[in-house]
C-alpha cells in the first residue's frame, strides 16, 4: 500500500514537472507511438488489450493531444501525436475504427505487402479490400517493405527492389499511401558510410520519413527524417507507464 501511494505521488510530481518544462521550453514535441495487435485480453508485449488501449486513447483525447498523419506534419503543435500500428493484423480492423472515431484520433498502419498476400504465421491479416475500405479520415497507410526482412544487412539493390515492390503492389491495389517507411524490426545500417548510402536509396525512391524504435521523443521539424523514433507501447503497460512514456519515451526502469 505504501509503495503504491509513493508511486502515485512520484507520477504526479513527474507530470507537474513536465508541464512546467513545457511552459519554460515550448518545443514542438512529436510523439510517435508504436503498436501491433489488439485483443480483448492480452498478456503479450506486442498485443495491447482493448481495455488498456481505450484507456490510453481516452487520455490522449482528454489531454488534447493533436493527432497527426505523417502527411500532415507541416502542421505542428506542442503536443503532436502520431499513432502507428505495424503489419496489418485483422484485429486492427475489428477494434480501431470505432475507437478512433470515439476519441477523434487517427492511426497510421504500416503494411508489409508480403504479409497481406501470403499471410504471417497463424495470424489473421487484413485483405487488400479491407485495407482499401478503411476510412481515410481516420487511417493513413504507409510502407513496411514487401518481405519484412531486416534492412540492416540487405544489399542496397535488394532494399530498393523490395521497397519498390511494396509501393507497386499498393499502387496496383489502388490503395493510397504515404511514402513513410517503418523499418522491419527497427533495423537499418548504423555504420556512418553504410547509413549514408542507405539513406540515399530512400531519398531516390521518394521516402519522406522513416521510423525506427528508439523510444525517444522527437521534435518538429526533425533534423533526421529517416531516424524518427517511436515509443513502444507494451501490452502490460499500466496507464501510469503510458503517461510516463508520453513524457520521456522509455525509462530504464520499465
Amino acid at each position: 500500500m505504501i509503495l503504491y501511494v509513493i508511486s502515485i505521488l512520484l507520477a504526479a510530481f513527474i507530470i507537474v514537472y513536465f508541464r512546467l518544462y513545457l511552459f519554460v521550453f515550448p518545443h514542438n514535441r512529436l510523439v510517435i507511438l508504436m503498436y501491433h495487435q489488439i485483443q480483448k485480453e492480452s498478456h503479450e508485449d506486442l498485443t495491447v488489450s482493448l481495455k488498456n488501449l481505450e484507456q490510453q486513447f481516452s487520455y490522449l483525447s482528454r489531454k488534447k493531444y493533436t493527432p497527426q498523419f505523417f502527411s500532415e506534419l507541416t502542421v505542428s503543435t506542442k503536443k503532436n501525436i502520431v499513432i502507428t500500428f505495424d503489419d496489418g493484423y485483422r484485429n486492427n480492423l475489428e477494434y480501431l475504427p470505432s475507437l478512433l472515431k470515439k476519441y477523434n484520433l487517427k492511426a497510421t498502419i504500416f503494411i508489409p505487402t508480403g504479409f497481406i498476400e501470403n499471410g504471417y504465421k497463424n495470424y489473421l491479416m487484413m485483405t487488400f479490400d479491407e485495407i482499401r475500405s478503411l476510412d481515410r479520415n481516420y487511417f493513413e497507410i504507409a510502407l513496411h517493405t514487401h518481405a519484412h526482412d531486416s534492412l540492416k544487412t540487405m544489399s542496397l539493390d535488394h532494399v530498393e527492389k523490395d521497397l519498390e515492390k511494396n509501393m507497386q503492389i499498393l499502387d496496383a491495389q489502388n490503395i493510397p499511401y504515404s511514402k513513410v517507411l517503418a523499418y522491419p524490426y527497427g533495423k537499418y545500417p548504423n555504420k556512418e558510410k553504410e547509413k549514408s548510402a542507405f539513406f540515399s536509396i530512400l531519398k531516390k525512391i521518394g521516402i519522406d520519413f522513416a521510423v525506427r524504435i528508439g523510444n525517444r521523443i522527437n521534435y518538429y521539424p526533425p533534423q533526421h527524417p529517416y531516424e524518427l523514433c517511436r515509443v513502444d507501447i507494451k501490452g502490460k503497460d499500466s496507464i501510469i507507464k503510458f503517461k510516463l512514456k508520453l513524457i520521456f519515451g522509455r525509462l530504464k526502469l520499465f
